[in-house]
């Protein structure tokens, strides 16, 4: 069932995102799903990843020579907004298509780029994102989890929490702690492994939410075994690696279109003319912003402020949007209240996001 859209059908009259747009929503519209909140994390559907696959809109930015489909990050950021704005249960791949590829592109041996990109721009191979801890949620520098070294490779010990969908996932990356004297600062001694699912020593336990659906974890590391080939980049070299793909996650089109689905409702039932124009208003502003932070990334930055400002605005806005249409579709506006809460923590807590702002605004 497709949503009506506001996002623009073309970017410019007749050029080559306009007509990939139409081919997205053309495609989604003779898809059989029902448009749903935060399908990009709640919605699984790997037989729709695959097709998406398929059709090269997975992995859209991987290079050729890695299975994937060489096309340009915008192109990539045209199609994610559709999927979001849709609704669609994209979860399966979303999290290896949005961070993992680019990571490996970036950090990864060759080996674990043959081994795992195609299968990515396949759409048909799974991550979860091992990164925040009881005591340490998005001040990821304190992470406890530890990484001893062991013949051929490490032992992973230590609980990961709000892991999302680590309880189904093919494969999750862990940032562990691998070594750390009186004289080393905290983000210095910090790895990534890969990890693959399921694992000996490993155990999921859910976190259900408000209205009993669940795809946060809780995962319980009992000397995991890594092997060396596994270590996802340089060790000691985590922070400044998942500083890098932070970037991607908080300032994608999911940051401010998670709720879409029930903007374009109130449209279709002719909601408050006034809510309904302030919040278009400030989605194509978020919208700007989105494609500013992904033009960055694409050169090689890091614009970690940038990004944090993109999540902070964005989850406002959503927040904002599930306030002010009380009237619209009622399915959709109850899973949205129920997963209103979570808006502001995942992906870096508000607070988080705008001391990074406010340390490089007074710097």
């Amino acid at each position: 069932m497709p949503v009506k859209h506001l996002l623009p059908a073309r970017e410019a009259v007749g050029d080559a995102t306009g007509r990939l747009r139409r081919e997205i929503r053309d495609f989604l519209a003779g898809y059989d799903f029902s448009p749903r909140i935060d399908g990009w994390v709640t919605g699984w559907d790997p037989a729709l990843s695959a097709e998406l696959g398929r059709r090269g809109w997975v992995g859209m930015a991987i290079p050729v020579e890695f299975g994937g489909h060489g096309r340009s990050p915008l192109e990539r950021h045209v199609v994610a907004e559709e999927l979001v704005a849709a609704g669609a249960p994209v979860a399966y791949h979303w999290f290896a298509d949005r961070q993992i590829a680019p990571a490996m592109l970036r950090y990864g041996s060759e080996y674990q780029r043959g081994r795992y990109l195609p299968a990515i721009a396949g759409g048909t191979h799974s991550f979860a994102l091992g990164l925040s801890e009881p005591d340490a949620g998005s001040d990821l520098a304190a992470v406890r989890t530890k990484a001893a070294p062991a013949e051929g490779g490490w032992l992973l010990t230590g609980v990961k929490l709000w892991t999302s969908n680590a309880h189904r996932a093919d494969s999750m990356t862990v940032l562990a702690r691998t070594g750390r004297t009186s004289t080393t600062p905290r983000a210095q001694a910090l790895s990534q492994f890969i990890v693959d699912l399921p694992a000996k020593g490993l155990t999921v336990r859910p976190i259900r939410q408000l209205g009993g659906g669940h795809h946060f974890n809780e995962v319980h590391f009992d000397n995991v075994f890594v092997p060396d080939e596994q270590v996802l980049g340089s060790i000691g070299e985590g922070w400044q690696q998942v500083t890098s793909e932070l970037a991607w996650e908080r300032s994608g089109p999911e940051r401010f279109l998670s709720t879409y689905p029930l903007l374009a409702a109130a449209i279709e039932d002719g909601g408050p003319t006034t809510a309904i124009g302030s919040l278009c208003g400030a989605m194509w502003t978020m919208h700007a912003m989105s494609l500013r932070v992904a033009a960055a990334l694409t050169r090689g930055e890091t614009p970690a402020v940038a990004a944090a400002l993109v999540k902070d605005l964005g989850t406002a806005l959503e927040g904002d949007l599930v306030d002010r249409l009380d009237a619209a579709d009622e399915t959709l506006r109850e899973s949205a209240v129920l997963s209103s809460p979570g808006f502001t923590l995942r992906g870096g807590s508000t607070e988080i996001l705008r001391g990074i702002v406010a340390k490089e605004l007074t710097r």
